[in-house]
């Protein structure tokens, strides 16, 4: 049974995240596109996990990684991930719902 990424330990979430980049990266080689997503987003997970949530402050904008188009304003934080909503480059909101994002995602801008 597997365990929570909250119950590991620092270098039990390090081991973790190598074994899936092993993973990913076998999935990558043999062309299975989904496979290869559902390793990446656990490696984004498990990243977050690592993280200090306190580094990530309520109405602050942050740029996203993987999305350079768009920054990150966050309304809240609860747990590793930070609720708001994404932002265009002119500083607008960018649709109408709110979404979270795991805070390994998120860099200061």
């Amino acid at each position: 049974m597997e365990r929570r990424y909250s119950d590991l330990s620092y270098e039990e979430l390090r081991s973790e995240i190598a074994e899936l980049k092993e993973k990913a990266l076998k999935a990558e080689q043999l062309g299975m596109v989904n496979e290869y997503a559902v390793h990446e987003r656990k490696i984004i997970m498990a990243k977050s996990y690592m993280m200090d949530p306190d580094q990530f402050k309520p109405n602050e904008i942050y740029q996203i990684d993987g999305d350079p188009a768009h920054t990150f304003f966050i309304e809240y934080m609860n747990g590793v991930f930070a609720w708001g909503y994404r932002m265009s480059q002119q500083g607008e909101r960018v649709g109408n719902k709110e979404e979270a994002l795991p805070i390994s995602m998120l860099k200061e801008k």
